[in-house]
């Protein structure tokens, strides 16, 4: 959702800033998609290297207990037994269970209860690339095509009102997801879309031919 929201903020930003300066319909819409596909780029980009980041971090993390547990296999076992007995298990049952899951997948255990890595859980760059591009797409979808079907003396405004629409649900649906109140949540996404629209629409109207 945040992805989503995004790519209405900043392409409605600029379509709406491009159709203040009096462009032409076709030179609003090639500004919008040039946004659409350099916003979902910068997304994908800027996605990929955080998690890669994370992920990386992980393998070296796997690397360590790879080495800790072929030199020191009983300290390991004894450091899996004490975070079962922190976790509330008595010493005798969690010695049992950190031997049991030892046998049966030492390092998975020790990711998983110690470094707290699963497969479920780990970073995936290029997944998280994939999907942060496709939010992004997704909703900057919206104020193009308002701009595409508005009459091309009305794209400025119904841009706005698209755009404020779509933030206002968008903002409620995150919120709801999120177990924040739903209309303050709408409200705060819709104030800063208005606020990115009306100071690129002032942009273009100080700038415009």
């Amino acid at each position: 959702m945040l992805g989503a929201n995004d790519g209405i903020v900043s392409t409605s930003g600029l379509v709406v800033g491009i159709a203040a300066s009096g462009a032409e319909p076709g030179t609003i819409l090639l500004g919008g998609v040039a946004g659409l596909v350099a916003g979902a780029m910068s997304m994908a980009a800027g996605e990929y290297v955080s998690v890669k980041s994370q992920a990386d971090a992980e393998e070296a993390d796997l690397a360590i207990e790879r080495q800790e547990l072929a030199s020191e296999p009983q300290s390991e076992l004894e450091e899996l037994a004490y975070i079962y007995r922190q976790r509330g298990l008595d010493a005798a049952l969690a010695h049992q269970v950190a031997v049991q899951l030892t046998h049966h997948n030492a390092l998975a255990a020790h990711a998983r209860d110690e470094l707290g890595i699963t497969d479920s859980l780990r970073a995936r760059p290029i997944q998280a690339a994939i999907v942060s591009a496709a939010c992004f797409s997704l909703g900057a979808t919206l104020p193009l095509l308002a701009a595409l079907l508005a009459p091309a003396s009305r794209i400025h405004d119904i841009v706005i009102v698209a755009t404020l629409v779509g933030l206002l649900l968008s903002g409620a649906l995150a919120a709801r997801a999120g177990g924040a109140p739903v209309i303050r949540g709408a409200l705060r996404v819709v104030f800063w879309g208005a606020a990115a629209m009306l100071a690129t629409s002032i942009v273009g109207r100080l700038f415009g031919g």
